[in-house]
């Protein structure tokens, strides 16, 4: 077979496995099916298929054949997509066949503990003391949001019951299996083998940038605890009232401005302001809460974006959250994720290669690359000028600048505790692996959550208990939560360079082009570095994010002060299309489409969220 019929065969067969998982996981995930079978077996065809170590000498010996044609651009352009494959399956195959048989079994792991969550029901006593059942995001905005304690209580005590459900029902045995599977790889562990599979460097490198943030942000932490402790007592620093108490009374004052029912509109015309456009994408939103749907936001390309022989493929992407919009906070939950996700979905529909290797959620995609495109758009939400133009009531009447202030003031003194909630993770995820396997008890995975969320955050629990992030038990999503702060520091470099060369970002039209020529384009043929100096000619830094932690109110009031005096004399852009047919599902149910026009699109969402919400 020639270079050329063997990498058109490479790409084909790779969708042939790929694309029948993606949609199983979205509709097991969704709850609409639940042939949690016929998923697991196709989840292990995939990963039989991309662990596949015969592909890295077959590879090797097309590449070399390759470089015998004449030079030309269509020549490179089939090294480039045979390299970008050879990239991918150095990261994925596994080589030992003892190995490939604990994949499975780790495929299996991840199948039983998801069915078993699915089942499983948590509850907490509302305002009027009845047992009501909810999902742990429910459960995590009772915390921010209620003025009951006795819900706030009774919520974090359900989160701990998750917990005890984790550690009762696979994972100490999980633990046991992927450490296993990872030194039958020549890894210490688990955690070894995930941050040398996915960021490409060792804990020990990946320690001394979090040990040295960890030092720069302690103390700004610390005085915000002291801060709250002051105003509200020691009571307000414990786990099941901390949330609530830093986010003081905004979250309810800020409710109006933010309704769920604007912010599918919200999100279109701020992305559109933007510059940012979808290429043709398919998109499917799944944004609502429903018993047996998966309790956490994340995006999924059943198909990637690419091209192929020159002709352009648009992606189809999903995306979801859990939201309630008659919950207070609803609206700035469902915008947190519509911006997130979305920004996800806006770089994967902007990958412009030539394989579909280059357009993966997972290796050789660096999680920390993947998270600097969406977190980009979610920390906008917190910018004085974005909510001055966005943030609008029902009768379409702005925020007042009050009211913003007061929301920076709740958060600024937090804003090194909330980086810091992403920094406990990798800790205790390190210590957990690192364990031998005789200490892998429930009761003593429990005992280290509490030491390490003591050493952290000097609390006796958290107000989100260790064992009840999710990200843990699934072994895709395991041992790389670090990415997300890497990401954060990156995205504040980022923001400060758009801030030298620009002085705004919100509505600023040069941002979506630019990310997509500097960020999107390449997907994985760049590392996260290269992106970085590629756009802002700096390396990696979380210096700027550091910076951020440790400004004190004022200095981030005036920050916010100067934006809406600038936002309000530039003259607000037009909102260009996005290029994208996007659908809003609830399940299996349609809620809106944008095949008439956007503005329809809005109107149904609206209509029906004010008929069975309000």
């Amino acid at each position: 077979m020639n270079p050329q019929t063997y990498f058109e065969a490479l790409n084909r067969d790779f969708l042939g496995v790929s694309t029948p998982k993606e949609k199983l996981f979205w509709t097991n995930y969704m709850g609409t099916t639940d042939d949690h079978d016929a998923f697991a077996a196709a989840e292990t065809a995939y990963k039989d298929f991309v662990a596949n170590p015969e592909r890295i000498a077959e590879l090797r010996g097309q590449i070399a054949a390759a470089e015998q044609a004449p030079a030309g651009d269509e020549r490179d352009r089939l090294l480039h997509g045979l390299r970008g494959w050879l990239d991918f399956f150095e990261v994925n195959a596994i080589e030992s066949a003892d190995a490939r048989d604990m994949a499975s079994d780790l495929v299996r792991d991840d199948t039983d503990i998801f069915a078993g969550r699915k089942e499983l029901t948590l509850h907490y006593d509302n305002e009027a003391g009845e047992r009501t059942e909810a999902s742990t995001l429910v459960l995590r905005t009772n915390l921010v949001s209620s003025a009951d304690e006795g819900v706030r209580k009774s919520s974090h005590d359900a989160l701990l019951e998750l917990e005890r459900w984790v550690v009762g029902n696979g994972f100490p045995e999980m633990v046991r299996r992927r450490n296993a599977f990872a030194r039958a790889l020549g890894y210490r562990n688990f955690f070894d083998y995930k941050v040398n599979f996915e960021e490409r460097m060792t804990p020990e490198t990946l320690f001394a940038i979090l040990d040295e943030f960890e030092g720069q942000t302690r103390d700004a932490q610390q005085r915000g605890f002291e801060q709250l402790a002051a105003q509200h007592g020691e009571e307000a620093l414990a786990a099941h009232n901390l949330s609530y108490y830093m986010s003081g009374d905004t979250t309810r004052e800020l409710d109006p401005y933010l309704p769920f029912a604007k912010s599918l509109q919200r999100w279109v015309e701020s992305f559109g302001r933007m510059g940012v456009e979808f290429r043709d994408a398919e998109l499917t939103l799944d944004l609502l809460d429903r018993k047996g749907k998966y309790e956490n936001g994340f995006m999924h390309a059943p198909r990637p974006a690419w091209y192929r022989n020159g002709t352009w493929l648009p992606a189809a992407i999903n995306f979801t959250s859990n939201a309630n919009p008659n919950q207070v906070g609803s609206g700035d939950d469902g915008l947190l994720t519509l911006f997130h996700e979305g920004g996800h979905a806006a770089h994967f529909a902007n990958i412009a290669q030539n394989a579909p290797c280059f357009s993966q959620e997972f290796p050789p995609t660096s999680m920390a690359y993947a998270e600097t495109q969406s977190m980009f758009f979610d920390n906008l939400l917190n910018d004085g000028d974005w909510l001055k133009l966005y943030a609008r009531n029902r009768a379409d009447e702005e925020i007042p600048d009050e009211l913003i202030e007061r929301k920076i003031e709740a958060r600024q003194p937090f804003a090194a505790y909330a980086e810091r909630c992403l920094l406990v993770v990798p800790y205790f995820e390190w210590a957990v692996y690192s364990m031998r396997d005789a200490e892998l008890t429930g009761e003593r995975l429990i005992a280290l959550a509490r030491e390490t969320e003591q050493r952290i955050f000097g609390l006796d629990c958290a107000p989100r208990p260790l064992l009840s992030v999710p990200h843990l038990l699934d072994r895709s999503s395991a041992c790389c939560y670090h990415g997300y702060l890497l990401a954060n520091m990156a995205v504040f470099q980022t923001r400060a360079w758009f801030t030298r060369q620009f002085g705004y970002l919100t509505d600023n039209p040069r941002i979506g082009p630019l990310l997509a020529e500097h960020y999107w384009a390449p997907g994985n043929s760049m590392s996260h570095e290269d992106t970085l100096r590629s756009l802002t000619g700096e390396s990696f830094t979380g210096r700027y994010l550091a910076d951020d932690c440790n400004r004190s109110v004022e200095e981030a009031c005036q920050e916010a002060r100067e934006s809406i005096r600038a936002a309000l004399t530039r003259e607000q852009p037009p909102v260009r299309p996005l290029k994208a047919t996007i659908r809003v599902v609830h399940g299996d149910e349609l809620l809106a489409d944008n095949s008439e026009s956007d503005a329809a699109m809005f109107a149904a969402f609206e209509a029906w969220i004010d008929r069975h919400y309000h």
